[in-house]
């Protein structure tokens, strides 16, 4: 086997154990296998072991691997994402995880109209407070979600995070566990639609086993798999 094949039966096996220690179904956690500056050869190799689930950060290079693998895996935008380039999140990506403000959000919704989609977007939130991060903050998500309600070509599935980088996992568990409580109000407000279901995604190659066990969906995992990025 190549690394990258044992490295991603490793994580999915981490990934069902810490499901079942939280009492979830492994079934519930979705790995995004985090290919920003992977070469396409890698993501091949990705690819063979099974893995169809990519997240990708640029957009400029994320066009060029999608139109290098059509159809043959779904891409999730994870990266910071600006305004102006809406057109090609709205129509490249089967999932948005960072929308945080309200202009981007109309941005999207304009564009995914225009290609006659509904398109599938998470709400980003800040729960560090770091001001060097993205996300709307904690106080003024509502606010967002509320806003974007009205917006008809936009489905809200879920909340994201990026939580301080901290050394110990067990350090970072609060901000996941205060992002779901987030997610369970809003669910239940209706913000996340009729069903009462929402995905979080949460968690990287060092601390995904602990957003499984708070209650990740989806969980950004790429060093742990490709090994460390090229510069």
């Amino acid at each position: 086997m190549s690394d990258i094949r044992n490295n991603l039966k490793e994580i999915r096996r981490r990934i069902e154990n810490a499901s079942i220690r939280a009492g979830r179904d492994p079934r519930s956690v979705k790995l995004v296998a985090v290919t920003k500056k992977i070469s396409p050869a890698l993501i091949m190799e990705a690819m063979e072991a099974g893995q169809n689930l990519f997240g990708e950060n640029y957009m400029q290079e994320a066009k060029e691997k999608i139109r290098l693998f059509a159809g043959n895996a779904d891409w999730h935008f994870i990266g910071h994402l600006q305004s102006n380039k809406a057109k090609d999140a709205a129509t490249l990506f089967d999932l948005i995880h960072t929308v945080d403000n309200l202009k981007l959000a109309k941005a999207l919704n304009k564009h995914a109209g225009l290609a006659g989609r509904i398109l599938p977007v998470l709400v980003q939130v800040n729960v560090g407070g770091e001001t060097q991060k993205a996300g709307v903050t904690p106080e003024k998500a509502e606010q967002l979600l509320k806003a974007m309600l009205e917006l008809g070509h936009l489905n809200i599935k879920g909340l994201m995070t990026m939580p301080p980088f901290l050394d110990d996992p067990e350090d970072v568990r609060p901000f996941f566990r205060t992002l779901r409580q987030m997610a369970e109000q809003f669910a239940d407000k209706g913000y996340f639609g009729p069903h009462n279901s929402y995905e979080l995604s949460m968690g990287m190659s060092g601390d995904f086993e602990v957003a499984v066990e708070e209650g990740a969906t989806l969980v950004r995992v790429g060093t742990s798999i490709f090994g460390t990025r090229p510069a």
